[in-house]
């Protein structure tokens, strides 16, 4: 991987993006591209009681604060001596990401630590920039210290085009992990790929897996995938993001869902 995008944004989970973005690119020799989104307000974009009329004194206000936190960000990059270039656009967070990701390796934005209930929160987007571009997505939890990239890696697999899709954009970054384990959660009577084919997959890419068939125990998928990461002992994970529609996630419950709530390690997600 050698271009990164990292996501901007003053809020509690930027110094966790920032070391994310930081360890992978000494690892990796990638480029950082910072890319700031100056947000108008809900209220003012939707223009509810005229409040489009304080849109022009409001951008001014936001401007200014982006300018302080681009400074500061600035000569925070110069010090830690990584490649780099900055990127500035308004709107909506998600679509202007993702308009700048267009070419590159992998986004980093943070899984919050729980709902949003002040500005300072981090946006709950990386859902949204799995499944919005064809760009991989770096989750790293709010309160995570570094990403380890030549760490121990738990790749979850369950022979989808999602799961495929995780594996592949991994797949530079695989080549770097101390150990990979290929873990599929045992679920009775369903017909997936064989998990073999991931190990031979990434075979051919220099990359040596392990696999591990993790028993179900009566309890759900996404139970036993969280019972295996603790009990392996992984540094990140990499998944397909939404195998079911989100829609039934989100009334459901599911995988992918559960992760991004819980997981308190990076999540690697492509769709």
């Amino acid at each position: 991987m050698k271009s990164i995008l990292l996501h901007i944004h003053d809020d509690l989970g930027q110094e966790s993006r920032l070391q994310a973005a930081f360890d992978l690119a000494r690892a990796t020799g990638a480029h950082i591209r910072c890319v700031q989104v100056t947000m108008l307000p809900d209220l003012v974009a939707a223009d509810l009681y005229g409040g489009a009329g304080f849109a022009p004194t409001i951008m001014a206000e936001l401007k200014e604060i982006d300018c302080k936190a681009q400074a500061e960000v600035e000569a925070r990059m110069a010090r830690e001596g990584v490649q780099w270039d900055w990127m500035q656009c308004e709107g909506e967070a998600v679509r202007g990401i993702l308009s700048a990701a267009r070419l590159s390796d992998l986004i980093v934005a943070t899984l919050p630590r729980g709902p949003r209930r002040s500005m300072r929160d981090p946006l709950a987007i990386v859902p949204d920039l799995a499944l919005g571009g064809r760009v991989p997505v770096l989750g790293v939890p709010q309160a995570a210290t570094r990403f380890a990239v030549t760490g121990r890696v738990l790749v979850a697999w369950d022979g989808s085009q999602e799961a495929a899709a995780a594996l592949r954009s991994a797949v530079p970054l695989l080549r770097l992990a101390e150990a990979v384990l290929v873990v599929t959660i045992e679920e009775g009577g369903k017909d997936v790929f064989p998990a073999t084919d991931a190990l031979e997959y990434l075979s051919r890419h220099g990359v040596e897996a392990e696999l591990r068939s993790w028993p179900r125990q009566g309890e759900a998928v996404d139970e036993a995938l969280m019972r295996a990461v603790g009990a392996l002992a992984v540094d990140w994970i990499v998944m397909g993001a939404y195998g079911h529609s989100r829609l039934r996630e989100t009334v459901f419950g599911g995988v992918t869902r559960r992760l991004l709530r819980d997981a308190p390690i990076p999540l690697l997600l492509a769709h």
